[in-house]
């Protein structure tokens, strides 16, 4: 079978560019698009948490799907390389925590 060639990709930055450090993410969704909202988490004190939001991204859902994919590669490499990434568990409704 014959591929198609692969089109040569360009990457270029826009002058308002910029990186940033996220700890928290936020996804919402519709029937057209998803809505990742970046940002930092704060945690004053232990019942205290501060999300300062400051970037929102519109993907389609095949983006977001592709985004999945691409993530899951990576955090499968990633994992490869330096060990299990372990989660802190997520108190479910109802749990007190202290």
């Amino acid at each position: 079978m014959n591929l198609p060639p692969q089109p040569k990709i360009e990457l270029s930055k826009e002058p308002d560019y910029r990186e940033r450090y996220a700890n928290s993410v936020q996804v919402r969704s519709n029937l057209w698009d998803f809505f990742l909202v970046f940002g930092t988490l704060d945690q004053a004190g232990p019942d205290s948490v501060s999300i300062q939001c400051f970037q929102g991204i519109y993907l389609s859902p095949q983006q977001a799907k592709a985004l999945t994919n691409v993530l899951q590669q990576n955090v499968s490499q990633y994992e490869s390389t330096f060990g299990e990434i372990r989660l802190e568990p997520q108190p479910s409704q109802g749990d007190v925590i202290q």
